[in-house]
């Protein structure tokens, strides 16, 4: 069971975010889900990658590293595409909220909904 508590933690994780995202009224709170949800993908994508006693796959003249002793190199470069468009989701809905608060003058969803005009 140890070694599956990581990835109940980051699932842990991701339903508080998915949590947030669908029971809060409040556009902060669920810009804040959206982003707890993202972290928890990138921190199971980097348990994926983990190999217990890995290396990195940098080859070296000095040192003959086993393409087995070697972790893979592919899910690192997701999370780093991952970070990147979470920094450009999390400003894109940022962006949306400053401009529904000055719209309406509040974040609240389901007062937002009463104003429509």
């Amino acid at each position: 069971m140890d070694a599956y508590l990581p990835y109940v933690l980051c699932l842990v994780l991701f339903c508080i975010g998915i949590y947030a995202v669908i029971s809060k009224r409040n556009i902060i709170k669920i810009i804040i889900g959206v982003i707890i949800a993202e972290y928890a993908v990138n921190l199971f994508l980097i348990l994926v990658a983990y190999k217990a006693g890995g290396r990195s796959p940098i080859f070296s003249r000095t040192q003959e590293i086993l393409p087995e002793a070697m972790v893979d190199p592919l899910p690192h470069a997701l999370v780093l595409t991952s970070i990147v468009i979470g920094l450009a989701t999390t400003a894109f809905l940022i962006a949306l909220a400053v401009r529904l608060y000055g719209k309406y003058g509040t974040f609240d969803i389901s007062r937002m909904r009463e104003l429509r005009g």
